[in-house]
C-alpha cells in the first residue's frame, strides 16, 4: 500500500456533487500537485485529506491507518494556506513555535530551538524577533512555510501558497520549495491552477476537472502526451484541431491532407499540437494560413494563426518574422504530433 492512499472520494455541498469518486495512491516523499481551474474540486480534495471536510464517501489511509474521521490535529499533517494566517501580535519565532505550543509534548526550550531550526531551513533565522507587518509578503510565506514544517509532519499540505507574491518571488519560492522538498522529503501536496508551478515543481501532477480527475502522470509525461482535449489544452495551452483521418492521410478543416504515420485509425480525431514545436515556414509537414495577431513576449513572439476553420498559436523565436495578414506556412515535425478521440 502507499502511504497515502485515498479510495472512491465523493463529497457533496447540498446538491452540488463537488467530488466523484477520486481514488489515488501517494508514495512517501513524492511532490504531488493537484492541478485544475477554479471549482474543480482540488481544494476540497486537500480539505479532506487535513481533516478539514469530512467525505461523504470513500476513505483517507495515512501510513496504513485509516484517519478519514480523525481530526485534524489526531493527522500529524500540516497545512499551508494561500493567507498565510500569521499571528500579528507574536514575534516570528512564536509563530512558528504555535504548532510545538499547542501539542504540549515538549519542554520551551526546546521549542524555541526547533523553530529557530526552522526558520534557518527558510533563511529567516536572523528575522526570528522581528513582527509579521515588519516583514515582506516573500518572507511572512517562508515564516508560514517554516511554521508547516516545524514538527516534522506525515503530509505537507500546500494551498495555493504562491499565489499572492508577484512574479519574480513566486519564481525565488518555486526554487525554494524544491529545495525543501529535496533537503526534508517530506511527502508534498501542492494545489495550484498555474499549470508552469505544477509542472517545475512537481514529480507527478493530477489534473482534475469538474470533481473527478483528467489525468494522473509523471509532469513531463503529462506535458508531452496530455491524453485529452482539455489536458492539452490546461497544460501549455496545445492547438487542438479537428481532423478526418482517411485511408490517404489526415484533412484539415481546410481540406489540406497531411501524412501522418503515427495517426489513429480512419474517422474523426483531435490533432495536439504544442505552440512550440511549430514554427514559421516549411517542415517535415506544413500548415497553410494566415498570421491574424503578433504577440511580442520579450525573447519570443506568439503568433495567431487562421487554418481553415481552426486557429493555433505558434511560438517562436524573435528572429522568425511575420505581420497580421501575411499567407503562411507553419511547419512541424510528424513526431511532435499527439492524439486525441
Amino acid at each position: 500500500m502507499s502511504f497515502l492512499e485515498l479510495s472512491n472520494i465523493t463529497k457533496r455541498f447540498g446538491t452540488f456533487e463537488a467530488l466523484r469518486g477520486i481514488s489515488l495512491s501517494i508514495e512517501r516523499g513524492s511532490f504531488v500537485s493537484l492541478l485544475g481551474p477554479s471549482g474543480c474540486g482540488k481544494t476540497t480534495l486537500l480539505r479532506i485529506i487535513a481533516g478539514l471536510e469530512t467525505p461523504n464517501g470513500g476513505s483517507v489511509v495515512i501510513d496504513g491507518s485509516d484517519v478519514t474521521r480523525l481530526p485534524p490535529e489526531a493527522r500529524k499533517l500540516a497545512m499551508m494556506f494561500q493567507s498565510y494566517a500569521l499571528l500579528p501580535h507574536m514575534t516570528v519565532l512564536d509563530n512558528v513555535r504555535f504548532p510545538l505550543r499547542m501539542q504540549g509534548s515538549s519542554s520551551t526550550a526546546d521549542q524555541r530551538q526547533r523553530a529557530h531550526e526552522a526558520l534557518a531551513l527558510v533563511k529567516l533565522d536572523h528575522l526570528a524577533d522581528s513582527r509579521p507587518r515588519q516583514l515582506s509578503g516573500g518572507q511572512q510565506q517562508r515564516v508560514a512555510l517554516a511554521r508547516a514544517i516545524v514538527y516534522q509532519p506525515r503530509v505537507l499540505l500546500l494551498d495555493e501558497p504562491l499565489s499572492n507574491l508577484d512574479a519574480r518571488l513566486r519564481e525565488d519560492m518555486q526554487i525554494e520549495l524544491q529545495d525543501l522538498h529535496h533537503r526534508l522529503g517530506l511527502t508534498t501536496i501542492f494545489v495550484t491552477h498555474d499549470q508552469e508551478e505544477a509542472l517545475s515543481l512537481s514529480d507527478r501532477v493530477v489534473l482534475m476537472r469538474d470533481g473527478a480527475v483528467e489525468r494522473d502522470a509523471p509532469a513531463d509525461e503529462i506535458y508531452d502526451d496530455p491524453g485529452t482535449p482539455f489536458a492539452a489544452d490546461f497544460l501549455g495551452a496545445a492547438n487542438v484541431l479537428k481532423v478526418l483521418v482517411e485511408p490517404s492521410g489526415v484533412r484539415l478543416s481546410n481540406g489540406q491532407m497531411l501524412t501522418i504515420g503515427q495517426a489513429p485509425k480512419n474517422g474523426e480525431a483531435l490533432l495536439i499540437l504544442r505552440q512550440e514545436d511549430l514554427s514559421l515556414g516549411e517542415g517535415t509537414l506544413s500548415l497553410d494560413g494566415i498570421v491574424e495577431a503578433r504577440v511580442f513576449m520579450g525573447t519570443r513572439v506568439r503568433y495567431v494563426v487562421r487554418v481553415g476553420d481552426d486557429t493555433i498559436r505558434v511560438l517562436t523565436d524573435r528572429d522568425q518574422s511575420a505581420q497580421p495578414g501575411d499567407r503562411i506556412t507553419v511547419g512541424f515535425s510528424p513526431e511532435r504530433a499527439r492524439w486525441a478521440r
